[in-house]
């Protein structure tokens, strides 16, 4: 007998699933299901294997997309990035796929870590997610772009963390560096950055207006605050501390929280916080609109001294060298 879910519940109930992310002749702990005239059946149960013959039979019925229950939304995530490598070196799955079940990945994994900060675990998985994302994004820029069109541009922490590693590993890589580890470093530290948020309230995150001053105070301390966090756990290398402390530093000593020149700063942190900067700009807020990509760029320029020339140049450069002349 199908189990058939209310169409008001879909939308809350269930998460939909690239059909892809779905490894041929694994055994998945969860069940599938699929949306048949707006209501959700019960396709496949759990503890079956996914067979060629089954994803042929959904493809021939031209079903794009399956579906999880959100009860089984953690065993599908770690499904996923146990096989995230695979899928992403599977030639055939298209690219945009690719892009797509990474994105959403990451997303995902990140509320998990702004949940629970402190646990181990989920401090391993974001090593282990920001290696596949190094090496999906090293295939050059055609990858980037996949990522950067799918990308949220409404701003949460967990959306902006995953944004801030991309274009950070994006960045590097445009400025020639061809070094694994030091980009890995780097994009440990991108997509940790903003960690120190999890001690502040939500009340003060989404707040609909300006923050007051014992407010932005507070809100200053989540660079230190990472710190801390990531400390207690032990787990990641020395150089991607860098940018969780100092993505908020700015040449001229106007940053925070140590006041710091751009000379003292280290080149992760130089990156990030200008990606940073960028993602907050072109991300839709709850008090502000998004600004277009090359306005949000001339803003930047215009602040001088407060980011690295170089990195900043060849950023805009990667966003599409066809809006330099408008800066």
């Amino acid at each position: 007998m199908s189990l058939l879910i209310p169409r008001n519940q879909i939308a809350t109930q269930y998460l939909p699933i690239y059909m892809e992310s779905l490894r041929i002749d694994t055994v998945l702990n969860f069940d599938l299901y699929i949306k048949i005239g707006g209501e959700m059946v019960l396709y496949r149960s759990a503890d079956l294997p996914f067979t060629e013959r089954t994803r042929d039979k959904l493809v021939a019925n031209k079903v794009l997309r399956l579906h999880v229950s959100s009860i089984s939304r953690g065993k599908y995530q770690k499904y996923i990035e146990q096989n995230l490598d695979k899928i992403l070196t599977d030639q055939q799955v298209p690219e945009e796929k690719k892009a797509g079940i990474l994105y959403d990945t990451s997303r995902a994994l990140m509320k998990d870590v702004l949940e629970n900060p402190t646990y181990g675990e989920n401090i391993q998985r974001s090593k282990r997610l920001v290696e596949n994302q190094v090496s999906y994004i090293l295939k050059g820029q055609e990858a980037f772009h996949n990522l950067l069109r799918i990308s949220s541009f409404d701003y949460y922490t967990y959306t902006h963390s995953v944004n801030v590693c991309t274009f950070a590993i994006a960045l590097i890589q445009q400025m020639g560096c061809k070094d694994e580890q030091y980009i890995y470093n780097l994009g440990i530290g991108a997509l940790l950055h903003d960690i120190g948020k999890s001690k502040i309230s939500e009340r003060i995150l989404n707040k609909r207006t300006s923050l007051s001053s014992m407010e932005f105070e507070l809100m200053k301390k989540h660079p230190k605050w990472g710190i801390e966090l990531l400390t207690g756990t032990d787990l990641i290398e020395a150089s991607s501390y860098y940018p969780v402390l100092q993505h908020h530093e700015r040449g001229l000593k106007r940053g925070y929280p140590n006041g710091l020149t751009l000379d003292e700063m280290h080149e992760y942190s130089r990156i990030v916080a200008i990606v940073d900067t960028f993602d907050a700009m072109t991300t839709k807020r709850v008090y502000q609109g998004a600004i277009e990509t090359f306005p949000a760029l001339k803003v930047m320029f215009s602040l001088k001294g407060e980011y690295d020339c170089e990195l900043l140049k060849s950023f805009a450069e990667l966003m599409g060298p066809e809006g330099l002349a408008s800066i």
